[in-house]
């Protein structure tokens, strides 16, 4: 089944060899004319505790090797070492639930005392309905909820969302979870994305707290014109579950992992650059650094060009693989009880991925 862009190169007078054949965009995101992005603050909200949850089966690079892939070679490339996998019978909402109860309990909050749950996720255990209500019951819980996709800048989303319902004051107490089990939706027989993937959950709880600068600066952003740089083309109703289509293997995720490098380099850069400007921070004041861990390549590049402290670059990317929308509340947690985190202290956080989409933010903890 031909995709929305091979229909749109068709009827351009453009052949396709496969009715599985993908077209790369006319005008990527390389190449579009960026509009500048839209800085802005955001106070008087708070994160008062945080939680996580990584599955407890590890595969490391070794255990790959039966299907063909080389440990150091993945290492080399990726940075990676291990990473956790659920237990077949898990989904998407037992390890959010996990999370999120790790994160009430630091709080010593009742579940009954939430006033919003946003669950970002690109792995829902249902297209519907939500993994956010499914988590809401789980924690007995009486209060909206609702999902996030903006797969690894999922939480950026869902965790400035968040913060705009409390700073308008809709809310007072929200959790944010980020979730995902990429595990189900890479296909082992892929070598771009099947080692780079892990399983795992994160939440934050805000608060409202008028004392607290919040953020001091924050964007987000997207691109469509990358769709198809980084995306699942089956299964959902552009193209619908059938047996070619699975005989395909469209239900896994697909990634041109050249141009993704490109992108998120310049991404992170640039949105990085412009929240330091807008917050008047200088990047030796930042107390820790959280980058959404994709590669250790992407990451070790950006911090070149921002010229950053590697000591305050957080990584955990070694032992846990890309998680996505898990990546940056997970590391988050771990910063937090390795005491890397107090109050007062300046964070970056910046997340990126399939949309395209990015965010970045420097919150006062």
């Amino acid at each position: 089944m031909a995709s929305r862009l091979d229909n749109q190169n068709k009827q351009a007078g453009e052949s396709s060899n496969s009715p599985h054949e993908t077209s790369a965009p006319q005008a990527g995101p390389a190449s579009r004319t960026k509009p500048e992005p839209r800085i802005q603050s955001l106070t008087g909200v708070q994160i008062l505790a945080v939680g996580a949850c990584a599955p407890p089966l590890v595969v490391r690079n070794e255990d790959l090797a039966e299907l063909g892939y080389d440990a150091d070679w993945i290492l080399q490339r990726t940075g990676i070492r291990e990473r956790r996998r659920a237990a077949p019978e898990q989904a998407t909402s037992d390890v959010a639930l996990e999370a999120a109860r790790n994160c009430l309990q630091q709080a010593d909050l009742a579940a009954d005392q939430l006033d919003f749950i946003l669950v970002a996720t690109m792995t829902p255990d249902h297209l519907t309905p939500s993994t956010a209500c499914v988590v809401q019951q789980g924690l007995g819980a009486h209060c909206p909820a609702m999902d996030v996709n903006a797969a690894c800048a999922g939480f950026m989303y869902g965790l400035i969302t968040g913060m705009h319902y409390i700073h308008s004051g809709t809310f007072q107490r929200v959790l944010v979870v980020g979730a995902d089990l990429l595990s189900r939706v890479v296909s082992p027989k892929d070598k771009k994305t099947y080692p780079l993937f892990g399983d795992g959950a994160g939440a934050v709880l805000l608060g409202a707290n008028e004392q607290n600068p919040g953020l001091l600066a924050f964007t987000l952003g997207a691109d469509g014109s990358g769709a198809e740089l980084l995306w699942v083309p089956g299964g959902g109703s552009r193209e619908p579950i059938t047996d070619s289509m699975v005989a395909a293997e469209r239900q896994y995720l697909q990634m041109d992992g050249r141009a993704v490098f490109k992108w998120a380099v310049r991404t992170l850069t640039d949105s990085v650059t412009a929240v330091l400007q807008h917050a008047n921070i200088d990047k030796n004041d930042l107390d820790l650094i959280l980058f959404h861990q994709a590669n250790m390549r992407i990451i070790d590049a950006a911090s070149d060009h921002l010229e950053l402290d590697r000591e305050r670059v957080f990584i955990n990317l070694d032992r846990y693989g890309n998680t996505s929308a898990a990546s940056i509340p997970l590391a988050l947690d771990e910063a937090f009880q390795q005491g890397r985190i107090k109050r007062g202290d300046k964070i970056l956080m910046s997340g990126f991925g399939a949309g395209l989409a990015w965010g970045s933010a420097i919150l006062q903890w």
